[in-house]
């Protein structure tokens, strides 16, 4: 693509497209972008457009298709091509930083991203002046340039607070620290007299407080792996600034706004963050500073108020005193009494109230609150951080504390009692702090797994939860119903199972409560409870207990799903799909109903996606469904089949990528239930499946090779005779497969169905060239993984075709080749192979050649002889070899960034590990033992004269046992 006037105009109009609500335009915009994304000279495009276009929305438009396109295509996988021209990459990084700074700030925040991307992958290495560019703009003074700089390094660096400590990783730190830890020094000190010059500019306040932001932000990301020489040295300059601004009051920066944190609030946040970091991990050094950040952040406490806005503030400011409070050096601060009265009463039982703000969230935006209350992504919420901190306290003063709150529990458990319909906040708070107390540690898989003993929790159950458990009316006080739920879901380890049994219809009926929240977490609290396992590690609860309930779970499991607002509801589809799996054969009879609302949902979903951990958890629904139905009656399949392929197909045609992977994943499980035929509508997706656009991508390989395997397993004789034509095409799969490291072993799953169930003489005329791609690739990049691939590959060839004809193919390809494979891969490296199916195969092939191939009697093949048993009483005797060389490590499919669908595993889909040998060998050191008895038979004398002058001793003890467990000997 040529940079020209013409192709700028034509990519505007396309961009214009993708904008359009209409999928009949947008889609067809979508995919011409995607087909020419690969051209050279495109992202400069993009670039251009976004510098010059007159058009405002079309520059915000080319930005984020710009960060998208790097975040697809920049990073380099091995084997793959490269999808950025490397003049493209030159010219990109030689402009965007120039760009970045002088775009406006909504442009200027997706480059700063894809700047951050492109950093990941080449700094430093690659982009050595990128710091040293960015660092010369601090001189310019322009805030707007310092703060894209400061914005830019913030999302460059942020990766250092979760990175693995490694030489790598401290070389590029330390090299950042070299170039960048002073200038960002003398700016901070620059930026806080400027505050103190413009005191009464709140405009320039206003930017000068988002550096400081940044500026701390910063400091955070620099002294997260260790503490550097450089801010120990500066520790002074840093740490008085961050007080002096921590006690700041400017009233030009308050805000108005009750929600929206303002600057004042996110500078202060951060920089409790920051003493918190330094309070743990290097107490040593920040010792001196800790008395007046500890006054100073209690001060803020005190004096801080209710709304919203505060809450980041408020609840970092707690995480800082929680943190210092657990540190055995700090004990001596807590000590007395009347701290830690004062401690609970002014900080703790004020942020655990159930506000308004709270209460308008539950209604009006469950899924966040659902968010941040159960999936603990609500470490910013007072809640969360109060509760910490008495977790914290808890370490050293659990029975003061617990006696303090004991009497803050009762009176609010009084209050409410006196009216609840008024109080009902106060028993909601009691809940918060009696949940908090009693938590000592917890994991995602069995909620509260440590409890404190002061709190008897089943009496508390008893007491207070279960009577709005039982309440007639699910939708009176919800969000007291809603803390009930989930006091049961998070103890569910430490109550007696008769009272989750108790539970579980209470628990049943809240399905139907109209709140969100509520019977949401009744649908979680009864997935969790059905993961439970008993003493025999069977699941706690039985189907046979379940049995009175079944009807009622499953109809309103699937009433829940059309209440408003969860239609979609991640968390009732999960207890669909656990139901079904805990109940097994107690669904089937509800089976025929049920498949028809699934099939409905998945349809609907199918037209736009948005949800994936819903649309997992209803795939796995089907194939249980499916598994279920037909382990009690396998001709049921074709029903499935009858209600599930018209969305299939629809999927297909319609191209939908997401579901691609879980549409083939459940036809390999339906085609594997089918006895020995393959039926005509499958036959006919069959051409379809070789398309090569559907191998592009990484997240289809997996199913569609175990689909193609079902394919084979099933009727490969039916489509050597129908389907002969579409040979070539599965060879070349196979192919493309092989020379991609990272998928070989696909490759390989595929030529194995091929040998094992095509007939031999439709793939005769393909064999040598199958082996000659392989030894290509051998030659081309040899690695563990594809030396065992092909180990087992040329021994299940053995077990199928014969020593014999395994000795001349390879010595058609090339003389003497069959030793050179014996020699330089056979014996060194049978000990890699892993697997019991995978051992197996390699033992019975190597029996194979070792006693049924003539050559190996009587040619030079025959110094290889005992090598080669050594070898395979050495793979039956001696430990497997894992090592793998250095240079070996391997990107993970599911590392390459940007958003490609990556290959989600359904668990009820998995398939049987398949013995292609099976019952004909049982055990193959008995088989080794019989086989060369008849090969000593047949050439008297020969076998115990090459044992008795080359085996070693160890080897031949072995062997003489397994002569002696097969009742034969040598002759």
């Amino acid at each position: 693509m040529e940079l020209n006037d013409a192709n700028l105009q034509t990519l505007t109009e396309f961009l214009r497209k993708t904008l359009d609500p209409d999928p009949a335009v947008r889609r067809p915009a979508e995919k011409f972008l995607e087909s020419v994304e690969g051209n050279q000279n495109y992202p400069l495009l993009l670039l251009t457009m976004l510098e010059k276009s007159q058009d405002q929305v079309i520059r915000v438009c080319a930005a984020v298709t710009f960060k998208n396109y790097i975040k697809r295509n920049w990073r380099i996988v091995e084997d793959e091509p490269n999808k950025v021209s490397d003049a493209d990459r030159t010219a990109i990084k030689a402009n965007i930083v120039n760009l970045m700074l002088s775009s406006p700030e909504q442009i200027q925040k997706q480059l700063s991203d894809a700047i951050s991307i492109i950093g990941r992958e080449d700094f430093p290495q690659k982009w050595p002046d990128l710091l040293t560019e960015m660092v010369n703009r601090f001189i310019s003074g322009d805030f707007h340039i310092i703060n894209g700089v400061l914005r830019t390094a913030h999302s460059l660096f942020k990766r250092y607070r979760h990175e693995f400590k490694s030489n790598e990783l401290w070389t590029e730190i330390k090299l950042v620290l070299d170039t960048f830890a002073l200038p960002l020094t003398e700016l901070f000190k620059a930026t806080i007299e400027l505050c103190q010059t413009h005191a009464t500019d709140v405009n320039a306040l206003k930017v000068l407080f988002s550096s400081l932001t940044l500026i701390s932000k910063l400091f955070y990301s620099l002294n997260f792996q260790d503490l550097p020489e450089f801010f120990e040295d500066n520790m002074e300059t840093w740490m008085t600034n961050f007080h002096g601004l921590l006690t700041l009051d400017n009233k030009l920066l308050q805000t108005n706004d009750e929600e929206e944190a303002g600057l004042l609030e996110l500078l202060k946040s951060q920089i409790c963050d920051n003493a918190a970091l330094y309070a743990q991990k290097y107490d040593e050094e920040f010792q001196p500073y800790l008395p007046r950040f500890v006054t100073a952040i209690w001060n803020l406490l005190v004096s801080t108020g209710q709304e919203v806005k505060y809450d980041l503030l408020v609840s970092n400011a707690i995480q800082f005193l929680a943190s210092v409070c657990e540190r055995p050096h700090y004990k001596h601060l807590f000590e007395d009494q009347n701290t830690l009265t004062s401690i609970c009463e002014k900080v703790i039982v004020p942020n655990m109230e159930f506000r308004s703000a709270d209460e308008e969230a539950f209604e009006d935006n469950s899924e966040e609150y659902i968010r941040r209350d159960l999936e603990g992504s609500d470490i910013d919420t007072r809640r969360r951080a109060a509760c910490d901190l008495v977790r914290g306290l808890c370490k050293f003063f659990e029975g003061p504390v617990t006696a303090i709150f004991s009497g803050y529990v009762n009176s609010m458990l009084g209050e409410y009692a006196k009216s609840p319909g008024q109080n009902w906040k106060h028993k909601d708070a009691a809940i918060y702090l009696v949940t908090s107390l009693a938590s000592k540690a917890q994991t995602q898989k069995h909620g509260i797994t440590q409890a404190n003993e002061l709190v008897d929790l089943n009496e508390f159950f008893v007491n207070h939860i279960l009577s709005d458990l039982k309440s007639p009316n699910v939708n009176e006080f919800p969000v007291l119903k809603a803390d009930a739920i989930k006091y049961v879901m998070i103890f569910r380890s430490q109550l007696p199972k008769e009272q989750l049994l108790q539970a579980v219809p209470l628990l049943i009926s809240h399905l139907q409560a109209e709140s969100t929240v509520e019977h949401t977490y009744a649908a979680h609290a009864l997935e969790r409870l059905f993961t439970m396992r008993g003493p025999n590690n069977s699941t706690l609860i039985t189907p046979a207990e379940m049995a009175p309930f079944t009807e009622q779970l499953l109809n309103n499991l699937f009433k829940a799903l059309a209440l408003p607002g969860s239609e979609e509801n991640e968390y009732i589809m999960k207890a669909i799909m656990r139901s079904f799996s805990l109940l097994q054969d107690a669904i089937v009879p509800y089976i025929p109903t049920l498949i028809g609302q699934l099939t409905h949902k998945l349809l609907l979903v199918s037209k736009n996606p948005s949800k994936p951990h819903f649309n997992h958890y209803l795939f796995e629904s089907l194939c249980l469904s499916v598994r279920i139905t037909c382990k009690a009656n396998p001709t049921t399949v074709s029903s499935f089949e009858e209600a599930l392929f018209p969305v299939f197909t629809e999927i297909l045609q319609n191209d939908v990528q997401e579901f691609l992977p879980y549409v083939f994943q459940v036809m390999s499980l339906l085609l594997e239930i089918h006895s020995n035929s393959i039926p005509s509508s499958y036959m006919a997706l069959f051409p379809h499946l070789l398309q090569p656009v559907l191998w592009e991508r990484t997240g289809n390989i997996p199913p569609l090779v175990r689909l193609l395997q079902a394919y084979l397993e099933k009727g490969g004789a039916s489509i050597a005779s129908s389907a002969a034509d579409k040979i070539p095409g599965l060879l070349g799969v196979f192919q493309k497969l092989i020379a991609s490291k990272a998928n070989d072993h696909q490759g390989f799953y595929l030529i194995n169905s091929i040998i094992e169930y095509m007939p031999a003489e439709s793939i005769t005329q393909y064999r040598k060239q199958i082996y000659i791609l392989l030894f290509q690739r051998l030659q081309g990049s040899k690695t563990t993984k594809f030396i065992k691939s092909f180990l087992v590959f040329i021994n299940l060839y053995c077990v199928k075709y014969g020593a014999i004809a395994l000795q001349e193919m390879f010595d058609s390809i090339q003389p003497k080749m069959f030793g050179m494979v014996l020699e330089k891969i056979i014996i060194p490296e049978v000990q890699k192979v892993s697997g019991p199916v995978e051992k197996k195969i390699c033992a019975v092939g190597i029996t194979k050649i070792l006693t049924e191939c003539p050559s190996m009697m009587d040619t030079e093949y025959t110094k290889l002889w005992t090598p080669l048993l050594q070898a395979l009483i050495g793979f039956f005797e001696l430990p497997e070899d894992d090592s793998i060389p250095d240079d070996e490590h391997f990107i993970d499919i599911e590392d390459t960034p940007g958003y490609q669908t990556a290959f989600s595993q359904l668990a009820f889909a998995g398939k049987k590990e398949h013995d292609p040998i099976g019952d004909a060998v049982g055990n193959p050191k008995i088989l080794l033992a019989q086989s060369l008895h008849k090969l000593s038979t047949a050439c008297p004398g020969r076998v115990p004269s090459m044992l008795s002058t080359s085996l070693n001793a160890d080897a031949l003890q072995f062997l003489q046992g397994y002569l002696q467990a097969a009742t034969v000997q040598l002759v």
